[in-house]
């Protein structure tokens, strides 16, 4: 797929778009403004996101970031800008605001499994962003916050993902007191997967992200969707929503190809059907 970009052809790059092997590297570039999310940095990604998602070519993602910040959320001087709005920003506001839920959903709704490469912050929408990818690598260094309660501005949407990533009162200390948390606490708690030397985040994202592109794309995309689907659910429904998928997915050719393979011991051949 091409990188997509901001506005015309001589215009910065807001986000590269690189493909090898199945797997297609997002990188967000904005590094003077530590790749904050400006409504056009969301809708890049979105759209970026949604061409993802219709090409079968692809079979995981990496998101990564140029420069020393993942992310530091949202873009607080376009915010302040807009306050000189006639409605006081708040069309603004909503607009950027839907955006980026838009975008959180697209990634947790994309067929392909996603992989965060964090190195350096992730703060605000950033850890957002870092805790609704399916996986998550970060460098030894990278620091993770949601400090919005330190400028009058509680994080409830970075709170959507963030609660249904780590523990609720893991959550809600981040959330009340907007502390930095080190690498190994994030790991402690669920946040990320993977906590590597700084040189080795990419190798790290990447050997994993080809380790889910070569299996099967079809169960893949199976198990993701129905694990969304259920995890959120009682018991009783959460079983039978996952019992329907094991159902569909044993149906599928893969599966007969990859049991058959296991009981023959060989590697399956896979035909994503």
């Amino acid at each position: 797929m091409s990188a997509a970009i901001e506005g015309g052809a001589t215009a910065p790059l807001l986000l590269r778009a690189d493909d090898s092997g199945g797997v297609t590297v997002l990188t967000l570039n904005r590094p003077a403004a530590r790749n904050s999310l400006s409504l056009q940095m969301l809708e890049t990604l979105e759209n970026a996101l949604a061409a993802i998602g219709e090409d079968a070519s692809v079979r995981c993602v990496v998101l990564a970031a140029n420069g020393p910040a993942f992310c530091a959320g949202h873009d607080l001087r376009e915010i302040t800008a807009h306050r000189a709005d006639t409605d006081g920003g708040r069309g603004f506001f909503d607009r950027t605001m839907q955006a980026c839920a838009r975008v959180m959903q697209a990634i947790v709704g994309l067929p392909q499994p996603v992989i965060a490469a964090v190195q350096g912050v992730a703060t605000a929408a950033g850890c957002q962003l870092v805790a609704t990818c399916d996986l998550a690598v970060a460098a030894e260094g990278a620091r993770f916050c949601t400090p919005g309660v330190d400028i009058g501005l509680f994080c409830s949407t970075p709170a959507v993902a963030l609660a249904r990533a780590v523990p609720r009162k893991s959550a809600m200390e981040m959330l009340l007191l907007g502390d930095m948390i080190e690498a190994q606490d994030a790991f402690r708690i669920g946040l990320v997967n993977r906590v590597v030397p700084a040189d080795r985040v990419m190798e790290t994202a990447l050997a994993l992200a080809g380790r889910v592109a070569a299996r099967s794309a079809l169960t893949v995309r199976m198990g993701k969707k129905g694990f969304y689907e259920q995890v959120d659910l009682p018991l009783q429904e959460a079983y039978a929503r996952a019992a329907c998928v094991m159902t569909e997915n044993l149906m599928a050719r893969d599966a007969a190809e990859g049991i058959g393979a296991f009981l023959e011991k060989r590697r399956p051949v896979w035909e994503d059907r």
